[in-house]
């Protein structure tokens, strides 16, 4: 039985719209946490993590302390018999993989690389208006480097419902 369905993508590229969607489609209570949960609940300063004006996130120590214990909290209640859908930005690729894939050890995970074209990501991110200019498109192909899927979506070719039933197919 599926556990935990990890979204992967840049900013913009649809997560939260799939993951709102799976909610709807799949039959059990999923609960959806992920990248912007964690940085609304960081405090304004001293959070160790930096938005540039050319769209770039920095992340510091005190930051990856927090993070560790986020994704650590995470792995625990889905330990728990919650099923949880993670929307989620590896700003350290194949790294930030590696991390989740230690705390979700022993549970049944689907691994989902959500992909868009990064033109198709930077128009959605300026139609938003809520994100820095830039960021979207930084992200498009660098959060997808080194990281290993069971099923890949493009959100650029294919609409919400469509990506959520092609993941909601996947899940046992």
């Amino acid at each position: 039985m599926t556990h935990v369905i990890v979204l992967n993508g840049g900013s913009s590229s649809g997560k939260t719209s799939i993951a709102r969607a799976l909610q709807e489609l799949l039959p059990d209570p999923w609960l959806t946490l992920g990248a912007d949960t964690f940085v609304e609940a960081l405090p304004a300063t001293g959070a160790g993590i930096e938005f540039g004006a050319d769209g770039s996130v920095t992340v510091g120590p005190a930051f990856r302390r927090v993070e560790a214990a986020w994704i650590a909290g995470i792995a625990a209640m889905a330990a728990a018999g919650a099923r949880i859908v993670v929307d989620e930005v590896f700003l350290g690729g194949a790294g930030s993989q590696e991390e989740w894939s230690r705390a979700l050890a022993g549970l049944d995970v689907l691994w989902v690389g959500v992909r868009c074209d990064a033109e198709v990501a930077a128009r959605r991110e300026a139609a938003r208006g809520d994100r820095v200019t830039g960021m979207a498109a930084k992200q498009a192909e660098a959060v997808h480097v080194g990281v290993t899927y069971d099923l890949v979506i493009d959100t650029a070719r294919a609409d919400t419902r469509t990506c959520a039933r092609e993941i909601a197919a996947r899940v046992r």
